[in-house]
């Protein structure tokens, strides 16, 4: 059964609070999508912790029901 990009990004928020969060399906079909994350809280880390950061909010949802995840990270400018 495909995920929701609603669930996703609520997943997402809820581990990181001050978190923008913005996903897209990437093939129509609830298994391939690209998020792209933005949180304050990601300054100071290397791009490898923020995309454990996300992936972690995510846990075992990856590889399982959500195929495939593109991740983008940034801090607000």
């Amino acid at each position: 059964m495909p995920m929701p990009a609603a669930e996703i990004e609520a997943l997402i928020r809820a581990a990181i609070p001050d978190a923008e969060v913005t996903i897209t399906d990437l093939a129509g079909d609830g298994d391939h999508y690209a998020a792209h994350v933005v949180a304050s809280s990601f300054a100071g880390l290397s791009r490898v912790a923020r995309h454990k950061a996300v992936y972690g909010a995510l846990g075992e949802r990856m590889g399982g029901v959500l195929h495939a995840l593109q991740v983008t990270t940034g801090v607000p400018t």
